[in-house]
């Protein structure tokens, strides 16, 4: 029932054994019955203009449909954060020309950008056949590009993470990460792929509705974050109280090892990852027996993977590395421009047995609980009434500023929070009498850093 529009060498999906579940609905959508629903959202992406589709990606079956339908058409999806401000979707869909905007808070659904003239003139050239999924790589900030995900990328990561992760069909995931996002995507693919369920929610961890559904739905398992594994700590997490949740799984940042410590034994199976969108979403996997004996690594090559170290830096090499780039329509009638190797801006070491870890950024790129930031995005928002720096640091972005006091820094962090749409914590704001300056004038960064 899911083999048209599908290369016959793909495996089923998903599964025809996987179920959507609405929270609060017991019964859910599996088989045949899942497999009408796409049909009849298929149907609907078909009288639209040829082209790739962006999608507001919700936690809702609206959204899910939407990108299941474009896989069995064969379709390339943009998921994107279906919150983004008018004028970076304006910029976004007047760069990429696609068929029609669907789910966005802020742009009627359905509408079509045509009015906005590719950049550089004629029409797009249609996307490359092997091209399925497209992933933002800094959120809202900046000139975000997309990254061009495969079909054979996406179904080899979603296996390798079922494989690593040992899901089987009786597991039940809730979706406690944005869809749009590719940890949060990864567990959708990676459950349907075998045969599992996912409870479709999007209540977030600190509402009680989120916590009734899981009980009810008996999920098996939970996805988080280090900043959600902080607010877990903060609400008081007891397994206790959700006796089926056997485990819990953490990427999007590193985690401290003493929360680390704190919910391994919280759980049955506690999962340390290590991924970029550039890989599809997981790079490496701690195996839980192995946790506490290498304390701070992330783990070993997902499978059908591999890692290497060149010059210091992580390289990853396996089938569910990105085609490439793409800054604009035209990049997505590029064919494979990798071959399967990323080089991953992360500076690291393998030990003898090789287990990763990862030692520092090569790049001026943070993630604030999990969602990706360019500091120079930052630097660029920071307002007077003197000079100001950012850093990074684990799951946090540090901003140094001259002239402030202690309201006025609490004040910029709230703004920055507000602005780059992450929760405020993640910046730590701090005033220094003079930042430190390189003989050529430019700010002296790991001087800051060593201050952190």
């Amino acid at each position: 029932m899911w083999a048209a529009g599908c290369a016959s060498a793909e495996p089923p999906f998903p599964h025809p054994q996987a179920r959507l579940v609405v929270a609060g609905d017991p019964e859910g959508l599996s088989g045949r019955k899942l497999a009408d629903h796409v049909d009849r959202t298929a149907e609907a992406l078909a009288r639209l203009r040829p082209g790739p589709l962006f999608c507001g990606m919700r936690n809702n079956l609206a959204s899910v449909l939407r990108y299941l339908a474009a896989w069995r058409c064969g379709r390339p999806i943009a998921l994107l954060d279906p919150d983004l401000p008018v004028g970076v979707l304006a910029d976004l869909a007047g760069r990429f020309q696609p068929a029609a905007l669907l789910g966005f808070t802020h742009v009627a659904d359905g509408s079509s950008p045509r009015a906005a003239s590719p950049r550089g003139g004629g029409g797009a050239p249609q996307p490359h056949p092997d091209l399925a999924v497209l992933l933002a790589t800094s959120g809202s900030t900046g000139n975000p590009r997309l990254v061009r995900l495969s079909r054979r990328a996406v179904l080899a990561n979603a296996a390798a993470i079922a494989t690593a992760l040992s899901i089987e069909p009786a597991e039940v995931a809730p979706t406690s990460l944005p869809l749009h996002y590719s940890y949060g995507l990864s567990v959708l693919n990676s459950h349907l792929l075998a045969g599992a369920s996912v409870v479709l929610t999007e209540a977030g961890l600190l509402e009680r509705s989120f916590w009734a559904d899981l009980d009810a739905h008996r999920c098996t398992s939970l996805a988080a974050v280090p900043y959600q594994y902080e607010m877990l700590r903060r609400l008081r997490y007891d397994r206790a109280e959700h006796p089926a949740l056997a485990t819990l799984t953490q990427a999007g940042g590193r985690l401290s090892e003493e929360l680390t410590k704190e919910f391994a034994a919280q759980a049955d199976r506690f999962f340390v990852m290590y991924g970029q969108t550039e890989a599809t979403a997981r790079i490496a996997v701690m195996p839980p027996d192995r946790l506490a004996g290498r304390p701070g690594s992330a783990g070993l090559a997902v499978p059908g993977g591999r890692l290497s170290i060149d010059d210091g830096q992580v390289v990853y090499h396996g089938p569910n590395v990105m085609m490439g780039y793409a800054e604009s329509a035209a990049d997505l009638a590029r064919g494979d421009d990798l071959g399967g190797v990323l080089r991953t801006g992360d500076l690291g070491r393998l030990d003898s047995e090789g287990f990763l870890y990862v030692t520092g950024r090569l790049r001026r790129i943070a993630k604030i609980f999990g969602v990706r930031v360019n500091l120079d995005d930052v630097e660029r928002l920071l307002p007077g009434p003197g000079p100001a720096a950012a850093t990074s640091g684990d799951d946090r972005v540090t901003v140094w500023t001259e002239g402030l006091d202690a309201a006025g820094c609490a004040r910029l962090a709230r703004r920055l929070g507000a602005e780059l749409r992450v929760h405020w914590s993640g910046f730590d704001v701090r005033s220094v009498d003079r930042l430190p300056l390189l003989a050529n004038g430019k700010i002296d960064y790991r001087a800051l850093e060593s201050l952190a």
